[in-house]
Formats: structure tokens, C-alpha cells, sequence
């Protein structure tokens, strides 16, 4: 089903990135998941937890609910904690390829109702609707589709686009 078009470049955006992000979150080892080139860094597994989030938070603003228990620990703002407390690297990507499928059928059936509401206060959102909302959403998944693809070329695995 084609999606509307005021939010046809936010599911364009939402498919690159998942493209980019399939291919850096595969063939890592339990340890890769977790190494960081420095102390200021997040890992993959941080990355990849902190996008099933924040598709889930895209989700809520189209009117479907998706959450897991462990949604806090990848919130905005949140910092790294004991590698213990995070679901495994498994659980992880179950829940990614879960909400990728969920979030593409959503936006492939978004009302222009939901589309035209008032984005909340305190997101940026292009247009102050929910459709601009998205879109932020996507472009903020883009850079942390970056993170991912330099991190999985770092831990040695070769680059994700091209």
C-alpha cells in the first residue's frame, strides 16, 4: 500500500536506515555488541535498543502502542549502565525486526486525522503535526543509523553502504 504523501519521505527514510541498520547489526559476536571505541561512546547494543525506542515512540504517535520492559534503559537521555541490565544482543534484534515490520504498516495505513493532529510540545516536528513529528523521528534514526555502520566498520566487519 503507498503511503501518503506527508509522510512519504519519513518511510522512505525509515527503510534506508533499516537497510543500513540490518547490515551493521550483522555477524557480531556477544562482545562486539558491547565494545565502544572510547568511554564517551555508546555500543551497538545501546544504538540498536535506543531505535526499537524510538520507533516504538513513532508508533505511539500513530495510535499503537509498543513497548517492551526494558524501554527506559535506551530512553532520550539515558546513559550507559551494567551490560547485565540490557536485554541480550538476541532479544534485542527479535524486538527490532518486530517493530520495523510493525512501524512500515503503519505508516503505510496513518490516517490524515492522526497525520494532521498537533505534534506535542517539546518535539521538533517540521510541520507542528504528528507528520512532521515522524519525520524528525526518521531523520534522528539517520544518525544513529551512522553510528552503527561506523561502529560495525570499526569493530572490523567493512562498511554497510556501497
Amino acid at each position: 500500500m503507498p503511503v501518503v504523501p506527508q509522510i512519504a519521505n519519513a518511510a522512505f527514510t525509515y527503510n534506508f536506515s533499516a537497510r543500513l541498520l540490518n547490515k551493521s547489526f550483522a555477524g557480531l559476536t556477544a562482545e562486539e555488541w558491547l565494545r565502544r571505541p572510547n568511554d564517551s561512546s555508546n555500543h551497538l547494543l545501546w544504538i540498536l535498543g535506543h531505535i526499537v525506542y524510538t520507533r516504538g515512540r513513532a508508533l505511539h504517535f500513530l495510535g499503537i502502542e509498543a513497548s517492551k520492559p526494558w524501554f527506559e534503559l535506551f530512553g532520550r537521555g539515558s546513559k550507559l549502565t551494567n551490560a547485565a541490565e540490557y536485554p541480550k544482543p538476541d532479544e534485542l534484534f527479535l524486538a527490532w525486526k518486530e517493530i520495523e515490520t510493525q512501524l512500515t504498516v503503519a505508516l503505510e495505513t496513518a490516517s490524515d486525522d492522526t497525520l494532521s493532529a498537533p505534534s506535542p510540545e517539546g518535539i521538533p516536528s517540521a510541520d507542528g503535526k504528528i507528520s512532521g513529528l515522524l519525520m524528525f523521528l526518521a531523520a534522528h534514526e539517520t544518525y544513529h543509523a551512522g553510528q552503527a555502520a561506523y561502529l560495525h566498520a570499526w569493530l572490523g566487519h567493512g562498511g554497510v553502504a556501497g
